[in-house]
């Protein structure tokens, strides 16, 4: 059963949908992915959320540029966390970021950084770790290595 349902608005932003596949896996966490625009298959992204809210997604990942409306269409669509990665197809992505993080009150979009779709894959583990343990034992198992290869890189510039 898919926990995380990934909606990419155009089969070029596929490399970052690839980063939060990545992630995901690492962490055991089962998902699904498609393609569909908010603004050229309105319809097939209403039902793509039905379909997966129904087959049990906890979290949304959408991916888009340009306008980026896909993740805030959506947020209109389902109660569930939207978590928008804004790509650099312009203005280096922040016309994408902007819209992602000014969404209209009531209909919230989590942002992560431009292009960052394994960030948007962690911040999905860590919701979904809120009730699951395993996900959340993950979670910290992926911080400790981070903090590894920090004081590794820091103890390497130590001796330049």
């Amino acid at each position: 059963m898919a926990e995380v349902g990934i909606i990419l608005g155009s089969i070029s932003d596929k490399e970052i949908g690839k980063k939060c596949v990545e992630t995901l896996k690492k962490l055991g966490i089962d998902y699904k992915v498609t393609v569909a625009s908010a603004h050229r298959t309105p319809e097939r992204v209403k039902s793509i959320v039905k379909e997966y809210e129904k087959n049990g997604v906890k979290v949304f990942i959408g991916i888009a540029g340009l306008s980026a409306a896909l993740p805030g269409v959506i947020a209109s669509l389902t109660a569930k966390p939207v978590i928008g990665v804004p790509t650099d197809a312009a203005l280096d992505g922040l016309d994408a970021l902007l819209s992602m993080s000014q969404m209209p009150s009531g209909v919230p979009v989590a942002a992560v950084g431009v292009n960052n779709g394994k960030n948007a894959a962690l911040l999905a583990a860590e919701i979904i770790g809120v009730s699951d343990s395993k996900v959340e034992e993950k979670i910290k198992e992926y911080r400790n290595e981070l903090a590894v290869k920090t004081e590794s890189s820091a103890k390497t510039l130590e001796k330049l």
